[in-house]
């Protein structure tokens, strides 16, 4: 027999029925017309092929093939009870694993102090962050959420902006003793600049710089190539070279006094972070969780 979703709603008549003791007891209970479920019964049978209640005017009894039915179908309807509470109750409660696409950047610098504090405030979900240069396709990988830095691409994900940062061009003390402190963007054509590779296009991020409506785009040159954002603070850390990170990531190393921030009266290049997710159509509370994290951690 070809199962349909007819069936399980003929079968949920005959519990209620039963539950009720009486068809009339299980209409009001259903909101349905006592005709209404004597013909839901009835459907059911013919599909089963087997008479499975026993009805006069002032009984309602199971056949023996209608008991062994339910004695099968009562923990199952039990079942898909429990499960719809639980699955209604993920809309409310963050539970779960909470499965986030992330750039290597957001998960080093900014996210992972505040791992603690977000499994602390949601007990009952595991995260897994999942590191990658490329977006990829959240859906078919099974991602409840990404968070990117840059304007998305457009596609049906539903973007929502959790803040913008400033690009600062930075160099470590070191190296500024070493090699004098540029005075002005174009003076970095003669300074040794840490290169970071565009996992798009494979080739070196351009440097630019913005003040108001002007910007100055500047070629810079390096013996360092990198894509990985800890080798490339830690280079720049240790004197190799002037190298150009997101503020949001760097602030601590900046009032530390261990980076310096070489044109501060150059603020205008920014760089949003987006959390990414697949439907605004009733997110998981495990994503509205995440998501909200991130917006106080922004704040």
């Amino acid at each position: 027999m070809t199962f349909d979703g007819r069936v399980l709603s003929n079968v949920s008549v005959l519990a209620a029925i039963i539950e009720a003791g009486s068809f009339a007891r299980a209409a009001d209970a259903l909101g349905l017309s006592p005709s209404g479920v004597s013909r839901a019964v009835s459907r059911l049978e013919s599909r089963i092929g087997v008479r499975l209640l026993d009805r006069t005017t002032r009984s309602v009894t199971l056949t023996d093939e209608g008991r062994r039915l339910y004695e099968e179908i009562s923990p199952l309807m039990t079942g898909i009870s429990d499960a719809v509470t639980i699955a209604s109750g993920s809309s409310v409660v963050a539970r779960g694993r909470l499965r986030v696409n992330v750039d290597a950047f957001f998960s080093r610098l900014i996210f992972s102090p505040h791992i603690r504090r977000f499994l602390e405030q949601h007990p009952e979900v595991s995260l897994e962050l999942i590191t990658r240069e490329q977006l990829g396709d959240l859906v078919a990988e099974g991602f409840d959420v990404a968070v990117r830095f840059g304007i998305p691409p457009t596609s049906s994900l539903v973007a929502r902006k959790l803040l913008e940062t400033r690009i600062v061009t930075v160099a470590s003390p070191d190296y500024l003793q070493r090699n004098g402190r540029p005075e002005k963007p174009a003076d970095l054509e003669n300074h040794a600049c840490i290169q970071v590779r565009d996992s798009v296009s494979g080739q070196p991020f351009e440097w630019e710089f913005r003040r108001g409506r002007k910007t100055v785009p500047v070629k810079t040159s390096g013996r360092l190539l990198l894509t990985d954002v800890g080798t490339l603070l830690n280079a720049c850390l240790s004197g190799v070279g002037i190298a150009q990170v997101k503020a949001v990531g760097v602030q601590d190393l900046l009032d530390q006094g261990l980076l310096v921030d070489l044109f501060p009266d150059w603020p205008d290049e920014k760089f949003p972070l987006y959390a990414l997710y697949p439907s605004r159509n009733l997110p998981a509370a495990k994503v509205r969780a995440f998501i909200d994290f991130l917006s106080t951690m922004a704040t």
